[in-house]
């Protein structure tokens, strides 16, 4: 049986105190008193300016500074922290994330399993701005998802499917939803256990109804964490980490709403459209643009049906053509 990240983290707890102790043996200057006991881990729920807070395997929620050396931490990051004699905390060191989120230079959240992409019937879904999402998520090496929500709108459902089964096609997994009609709500819950997501989209396609349907008490929890970490109503514009009650963590970011190719290159997109990469490469001239060169591998997977026309279309229009 394979270790959640929980289990995961435990185990790196040890070499993480030995971290931590360094850091505080090097830290001369801080002279914050701690508490005695052992080092201790530590979520970070959210961040607001130079403070954190953590919560502790507990559950319990803490307000915490970061010591001077140890690097920018954001909602998703697990630290080692120590109490200090004021009932707060120090966070003493940084473990070792398995990737992060980074959007215009500035990194939101960190050790993501999941992207979401929610996209609806309506406002009705655009496959360009579809394949743009999927782009900057391919680059950022990070797993997406798609979402296709208010399907109780739609007159021909399996028109709809036929209309994502190029992206089914390409390996990614496509939940068709209807929060209002609680249409696949409890197949795609199962979909999130024991791991941490982010939901992406535009404004108007049911992202917040999603959301308060995973976490019905989320008006509870947000006062709560307002509450300790004394930011009142602000704290709905910070980067934030909620438990899913059915499981697994979900994080609340306003700032990435949208994606951008954030200047991406030509290479870059190519290499974000998961079904072109076997044919990266096979073409017979090297420097191959794949747009009018002959025997272009990619050309010939289109017109081999191995690649999708509109998916080629799209990538066309994306590096401007």
């Amino acid at each position: 049986m394979s270790l959640t990240r929980r289990q995961k983290w435990r185990i790196e707890k040890i070499q993480a105190e030995r971290i931590a102790r360094a850091n505080r043996a090097a830290d001369n200057s801080d002279d914050t008193e701690l508490d005695d006991g052992d080092a201790q881990t530590g979520l970070v729920i959210t961040r607001y300016g130079q403070r954190l807070l953590v919560e502790a395997e507990s559950g319990e929620l803490l307000q915490c500074t970061g010591r001077r050396n140890i690097e920018l931490s954001v909602a998703g990051d697990q630290v080692i922290y120590q109490t200090t004699d004021n009932g707060e905390g120090v966070v003493t060191a940084l473990l070792a994330r398995e990737n992060s989120l980074v959007r215009s230079q500035k990194l939101i959240a960190a050790n993501i399993d999941e992207l979401w992409l929610v996209v609806s019937i309506e406002p009705h879904y655009q496959f360009e701005l579809i394949d743009r999402y999927l782009v900057v998520a391919e680059n950022a090496n990070l797993p997406i998802n798609i979402v296709v929500n208010k399907i109780e709108l739609s007159s021909d459902i399996d028109k709809v499917k036929r209309d994502f089964s190029m992206y089914e096609s390409a390996g990614y997994n496509v939940s068709y939803l209807s929060v209002n009609e609680k249409i696949n709500i409890a197949e795609f819950k199962s979909q999130l256990n024991d791991k941490t997501h982010i939901f992406l989209g535009q404004s108007g396609v049911g992202k917040s109804s999603l959301i308060n349907e995973l976490i019905p008490d989320l008006n509870l929890r947000v006062n709560e964490i307002s509450t300790k970490s004394k930011l009142g109503k602000h704290t709905t514009t910070n980067t934030t980490l909620y438990h899913i009650p059915s499981g697994g963590d979900l994080i609340d970011s306003p700032g990435i709403r949208e994606f951008k190719l954030d200047e991406l290159t030509d290479k870059e997109i190519l290499s974000g459209f998961k079904e072109f990469k076997p044919f990266i490469g096979q073409c017979k001239f090297r420097n191959c643009a794949h747009i009018k060169e002959p025997k272009c591998a990619i050309k010939t997977a289109v017109e081999n049906g191995d690649i999708h026309p509109l998916r080629y279309a799209n990538y066309l229009q994306l590096i401007g053509l």
